[in-house]
């Protein structure tokens, strides 16, 4: 009876190991798109007053647990009935994410005096920031569902070779670890400004901690500047290299060029293309709504 209790011990104990070391690999591998994930929420959850930072946060993290557990039964699902499927699910998000990258700079370059003044508008009129904000979280979490999407499937591409329970139990570790890991180091990037005002309070404007304070309050917009400008780069990269890994012709495509500038131009292309339907379509349906 002891024996066999121990012998289902040293079971799991070998299952947990091999779960560690899948778990290690697939880490790696996902390591990439776990950076361009970063850069894109975290320009995704910054904008907001300072009191808003957190509840907004703690939604789109929500919502980023809430894709995952939609996403990880479907990937097996769909990788045991019909694998090609993966594949083109891919692809619509690469396109979704490569028309973001392109519309923000787009606006950024012609857009960015009307979006000022609209603001200063809201300002004057008096008008609350809360359906900006929904619409803000709504499209961090469609943007969230689409990277937890490759993250699940490179991690699962990884382990494809291991047993049923290696590759729930692996999948799930990843898919946790992207999530309160990505939204960890954006909680504190977002909250910088507070640390620093507690620091100057607390050090009564001298010494050291004075002076860290005032850096890390002077060092937030910049960082948030900078993670926008990542973040729109980060997008196009990640959409260009959906294309890449899964259409064999555009893989096949600018053999001799480096693979992020491949990555880049991808989606840069597939991003124009979007923008142009999307802005054809928009006029289409305001002459037929007339």
């Amino acid at each position: 009876m002891a024996s066999g209790f121990f012998a289902v011990l040293d079971d799991i104990a070998a299952l947990m190991d091999d779960v560690a070391l899948a778990s290690k690999v697939a880490t790696k591998q996902t390591a990439g798109i776990l950076g361009d994930d970063l850069a894109v929420n975290a320009e995704k959850a910054t904008g907001f007053l300072s009191s808003r930072e957190v509840p907004v946060l703690w939604a789109i993290m929500k919502g980023s647990f809430v894709n995952k557990l939609i996403i990880i039964p479907i990937a097996f699902l769909l990788q045991f009935i019909f694998p090609p499927a993966i594949k083109f699910i891919l692809i619509l998000g690469g396109l979704y994410l490569a028309y973001e990258g392109v519309e923000k700079i787009i606006e950024y370059l012609f857009h960015k005096k009307e979006k000022h003044a609209e603001v200063i508008e809201e300002v004057a009129n008096g008008e609350t920031a809360e359906a900006d904000e929904k619409t803000k979280v709504k499209s961090a979490i469609t943007t969230d569902f689409i990277l937890s999407l490759e993250i699940v499937i490179i991690a699962l591409g990884s382990v494809l070779g291991k047993s049923l329970p290696i590759q729930i139990m692996t999948v799930s570790i990843v898919a946790i670890l992207a999530t309160v890991g990505v939204y960890g180091i954006v909680a504190l990037i977002v909250r910088m400004d507070d640390a620093g005002y507690k620091l100057i309070e607390k050090s009564k404007n001298k010494g050291f901690f004075n002076l860290l304070g005032k850096s890390l309050v002077k060092a937030l917009p910049i960082i948030i500047k900078a993670l926008s400008i990542i973040g729109t780069i980060a997008l196009l990269l990640v959409s260009g290299g959906i294309f890449d890994h899964n259409i064999e012709l555009v893989h096949r495509f600018l053999p001799h060029v480096t693979e992020m500038a491949k990555h880049a131009l991808y989606g840069i292309i597939a991003g124009l293309g979007m923008f142009a339907i999307v802005s054809v379509g928009k006029k289409l349906y305001s002459l037929v709504k007339k």
